[in-house]
Parts: C-alpha cells; structure tokens; sequence
C-alpha cells in the first residue's frame, strides 16, 4: 500500500514509520529542520520503557506533486497548520483516500468543501509522545483505551475503513471504526480541552496537577460542562462510556484523577503534548467554547481553566485546595440507595420472600 503521513511531527514520525516497518510503501512530507533530520538519520523512535532506540529509513518529501499518486494520505498535523495542508491537497486530485487525524470540535464541513467528500475520511491517532533532539519517545494507546479511531462521513463501515484498520493493526496500533466520527471528535474535544488547560494551570505537569486539588475540581467540573452541552444539542456522547463522567460524583472523579496523572504514561500523553501544542489547544479552546455556547448552557469552570491559556497567565500555587467538592450528589446517590435498601427490607418481610419466594415462617 502506497502511503503518504502528511506532516512530521512526534505522532506523524510515529505512524510513518511503525508502517513502513510493517511492509507499507511509507512516505513522509515534511519540511525545515525536520525534513533535514529525516534525510540524513531516517525517523528515531523509542517507545516507552525501552532504552533502545529504532532507526527507520522512510522516503521523505518537502512538497506533494499534484499528479502524484498514494492509496492512502494521513494528515497528522496540528489543527491551526491545516490551511496550506488543504490548499495542497486540493491540487492533488489523484489521491483517492484522504484520512484526517488532528484535534476538530468545529466538524467537517471545511474538508470536504476543500477536497471533496468522497475522498474525506476522519481519525484520531491511538498515540502519544514527544521530540527531544532528534528522537521521538512515544507510547500506543490501548485498545481499551484510545485505540487509532476512523469513521465515514455518513456512518457506514465501508471496505475502505476495514483496510486502513488492518494496516494499522498490521503495524501495532490497535484500531476501531466509529459510525459517528464527528461525534466522537466533538467528545475528544470537550475531554482534551480542559485536560490541556488543567497542566497549564499546573505549570506544565501532570503529576503537579495530580496534588493540585483545585485543578482536579475545575477539570471535573469543565468536562461535565462540555458533555452536558453535548447532550443539549443531541449529539451523543462517543464512546458511550464517556456518559459515566457525566453522572459519577465529583469526589469519586477527582480521587480517580488523582491517581492516574501521577503516571508516566500521563506525563508522556498528556503533558507532554500540551507543553508543546499550546497554539492547537487555544484553537481548539475556542472551538470547544463556541460549541458549548450553541447549546446555551453556562460553563463557568472551562472559562477558568481556559484562562491559563495564556503564556503569561501564573500557574495555581502547587497543592492548592481552596474549593470545596460537591458531594451533594453522592449524598443523594446514598440517600437513595439507602431508601431502596429500606424498601427492599420491608417487602421481605411479606408472607412470602420476594428475595427467595419461601414462605416466611
């Protein structure tokens, strides 16, 4: 399978070369230092928890001939790089399969009136990862996880996608298709957005924000903000296990947080990405907030994480725990459970057991 990664960057480096390693027909554009980089030393990888690390001789371009011809075209870019990405795409009508794999509240719209709808399938990558002097270090998704997720337009699941998620099972990353992309990349988006802002509210770390309980209380508050005006508008909220954040109590939220940002793969997928995008997360912030104002609803707690956006903008005070959690949800979750214990009790007490259907002596 001929295969162009359009863009060079820690995910496109990943994807370019963990396929050319799996028997594709890889090719790489890329441009500057990076193009420079690639030719003279191939793509170097390290994945984590290895100390080795690979070497992968990929072709590699500076520009895409109108004429020129590939099976498949992954666009791995920032958002904001996307302009001249799509003016070059335009001018080469020959490629038939256009896979786009970025960070997109604002849907799909702009695509496929710059391309052509037939050739526009959406993704997201099952990865992340960072760049330091040459040498990307990178973590897959599990499948369980974020797996490497494409979707149609319409919903179907078409031969195409079928062969895109080979290769890329094919090449080590698990893959899924969804019958509602756009959905999907909306939910991502509400999720991505205030988790970006929390590091930088953070300065810049996972494991800071971890003890940083204020941070933890605002992201919960921001991403059940954003899936609540999700929900508003009707659109679903993709995967479906993303509804548990709407209806968890915050207490229970925030101690799961707690927990998990304090990993290495947190630091790495996480932070690490936001340290270094912080152009694409205030694009996809404003995104995120013109979705959540068609639906009308408030969001007092993204606009605050949204705040440390800014470059300037001070970091909260490491550990800082000066608002309080909302635990009136799991009093009424108690209160209720409480109750239907209650009721439950009572109607076993009956002449005969509903529990058991024996006859109470």
């Amino acid at each position: 399978m001929k295969i162009l990664v359009f863009g060079a960057g820690v995910l496109g480096s990943v994807y370019a070369a963990r396929l050319q390693r799996s028997g594709q027909d890889v090719t790489i554009l890329a441009r500057g230092e990076r193009l420079d980089q690639i030719r003279e030393n191939g793509i170097l990888l390290r994945e984590q928890g290895q100390d080795e690390v690979a070497v992968t001789p990929v072709r590699v371009i500076d520009h895409l001939e109108p004429d020129e011809l590939y099976d498949w075209i992954l666009v791995i870019l920032r958002r904001n790089q996307l302009e001249g990405a799509l003016a070059t795409l335009r001018a080469n009508p020959a490629s038939p399969n256009i896979l786009f794999m970025f960070n997109n509240a604002s849907g799909w719209t702009e695509l496929a009136d710059a391309v052509g709808s037939r050739r526009v399938v959406l993704g997201f990558p099952g990865a992340g990862g960072g760049r330091e002097e040459g040498v990307v270090s990178y973590l897959i998704a599990p499948r369980e996880g974020q797996p490497t997720t494409v979707g149609e337009l319409d919903g179907r699941i078409t031969p195409r996608l079928r062969q895109m998620c080979a290769i890329f099972e094919q090449a080590g990353f698990p893959a899924a298709i969804s019958p509602n992309m756009d959905a999907w990349l909306k939910t991502h988006a509400v999720l991505v957005s205030p988790i970006a802002n929390a590091v930088y509210m953070a300065g810049g770390s996972t494991h800071r924000l971890a003890e940083t309980r204020d941070g933890l209380i605002l992201l919960v508050r921001a991403i059940k903000e954003g899936l609540e005006a999700l929900v508003a508008q009707g659109i679903p909220v993709t995967p479906r296990r993303y509804e548990l954040l709407r209806w968890l109590p915050e207490p229970l939220l925030v101690a799961v947080l707690h927990k998990s940002l304090v990993s290495e793969r947190a630091e790495l997928g996480l932070a690490r990405h936001a340290n270094a995008a912080r152009d694409e997360m205030h694009l996809l912030a404003v995104q995120v907030r013109a979705l959540i104002a068609q639906s009308g609803l408030p969001a007092p707690a993204f606009e605050m994480l949204a705040g440390y956006l800014e470059p300037s903008a001070e970091p909260a005070e490491a550990g800082s725990a000066e608002l309080a959690l909302d635990w009136q949800p799991l009093i009424k979750a108690g209160i209720t459970l409480g109750v239907g214990l209650l009721v439950l009790g009572r109607l076993c007490r009956r002449r005969k057991c509903c529990c058991c259907g024996k006859k109470k002596k």
